[in-house]
């Protein structure tokens, strides 16, 4: 029994169902674009007229400059490739790509026919050749717009910076004002907040300050940024590592080009300088550092104690230079003002000084005596033209006779004061009586 065709018969075309997608970016480039609520209530409007079946709602804010970048739209592609949806409802082409990757993402799906139509509020597409034609070109030309106008926000950035206005928004303590660049100022000083940030250069280059102490401050203070809140430490130190300050800026940021910028600076090049030198990151082992002159200090200013750390500076031209400094250790007053001494120049003030130190006799050990002993045989064969022509000449401090074991004890603390090392000065020290003061970089014996 033969079957015969039904030349009347006629093959219905798929039902549709659709997923109505809406996209805003946030990007500049898209700020005058619809909202989200407004397409999926103009598209809700056309399919209740063109009675389209929808079956979900998908919406997002992202922009569609980059391949593979947008969940919900990932997620449509997915469903429509697991037959959930044939259809796609949206406002315009350009809400479903502005790139080569998701727009052959999607031809892809129509060619299969797993996609069988894209409505949109004007116009329609199939899998017809011209129809998919047609939708690649209004989506290329979106891609091409996006690309044309990144060349051109590029170009306006880089005549930005050789004007000497660093793009994007002022860091804290100055202010972004609207103007074309020649006459008018786009960056101007914050002037509640100008001032703030000065003193946090001059706090840590004159007065020793961490990161940690700023902050305090300033929280101290109530400083609050544009935001109305307080400053973060991390802000801090990116403020304080920002050359930006005193006048130069790198755009972009790691590209190595350097403009000088037409801003007001709030701080001097060599204040930069000494604060970066004072923020030095902290050796490995920095813990087990001694500074054998803590114990014999107390700070001038608010009578605490005394502490001390090693800063290392990388030289212009290559190696290292270490340098301790000693200082207040704020532990009563977190606001002391006295100044950091180096700890040459501390050694220098106590062998001015060193009549005036009172030891302690009984305690010193058979090793000590020992050590003084062969120091003094020593000087006279080996080191005593040295010591004449040296540094220690200059103070004329060394005293002739050995006799008498003050005397032993004062050339054994020059020697160890001049070329000991650290545990060397730490172990002489313990027979000092004598208590000092440090005042404006100065030693004053404690009474």
């Amino acid at each position: 029994m033969s079957t015969k065709y039904n030349q009347n018969s006629t093959i219905e075309p798929p039902k549709i169902e659709y997923c109505l997608y809406a996209r805003k970016s946030s990007e500049s480039d898209e700020r005058q674009a619809m909202s989200i609520d407004s397409q999926i209530d103009e598209m809700l409007t056309l399919a209740k007229r063109d009675n389209l079946k929808i079956k979900e709602v998908k919406k997002e804010s992202h922009s569609a400059k980059m391949s593979g970048s947008r969940p919900v739209f990932t997620q449509l592609l997915q469903e429509i490739r697991q037959k959930k949806f044939n259809g796609i409802l949206t406002w315009a082409p350009d809400r479903l790509s502005r790139n080569a990757g998701d727009l052959g993402s999607v031809v892809d799906l129509m060619d299969q026919g797993k996609l069988v139509k894209i409505q949109t509020y004007s116009q329609s597409f199939t899998n017809s050749p011209n129809e998919k034609f047609l939708l690649m070109i209004l989506c290329s030309q979106a891609k091409l717009e996006n690309d044309n106008k990144g060349l051109n926000v590029q170009r306006g950035l880089r005549t930005k910076c050789s004007m000497g206005w660093r793009p994007s928004i002022a860091p804290v303590g100055y202010l972004n004002q609207a103007g074309d660049g020649h006459k008018d100022e786009l960056i101007i000083l914050d002037p509640d907040r100008a001032s703030f940030v000065t003193q946090m250069f001059e706090r840590v280059a004159n007065q020793g300050h961490s990161g940690r102490a700023i902050k305090h401050w300033l929280d101290r203070i109530g400083f609050k940024t544009r935001n109305d809140k307080p400053i973060p430490l991390s802000k801090v130190y990116s403020t304080l590592n920002n050359p930006f300050y005193y006048g130069e800026f790198e755009f972009p940021v790691g590209s190595g080009t350097w403009y000088q910028g037409k801003h007001t600076p709030l701080v001097t090049k060599e204040l930069f300088d000494k604060v970066q030198a004072v923020l030095q990151t902290v050796p490995k082992g920095y813990k087990n550092k001694i500074f054998p002159f803590k114990s014999i200090f107390r700070c001038g200013g608010c009578g605490g104690g005394v502490t001390a750390e090693e800063k290392i500076r990388k030289l212009k031209h290559g190696g290292y230079t270490k340098h301790t400094y000693y200082h207040c250790g704020r532990s009563l007053n977190y606001e002391c003002d006295e100044p950091y001494i180096t700890e040459s120049d501390l050694i220098k003030q106590l062998i001015v000084n060193i009549d005036k130190i009172k030891f302690n006799n009984a305690g010193v050990s058979r090793k000590i005596q020992e050590d003084i002993e062969r120091y003094h045989r020593l000087k006279s064969q080996v080191l005593h033209q040295e010591f004449l022509d040296g540094h220690l000449g200059e103070y004329e401090r060394i005293p002739k006779s050995t006799a008498d074991k003050n005397d032993m004890t004062k050339n054994y603390l020059l020697h160890i004061l001049q070329v000991g090392t650290a545990e060397e000065r730490q172990e002489a020290l313990t027979f000092i009586k004598t208590k000092f003061i440090l005042t404006n970089k100065t030693i004053v014996i404690q009474k």
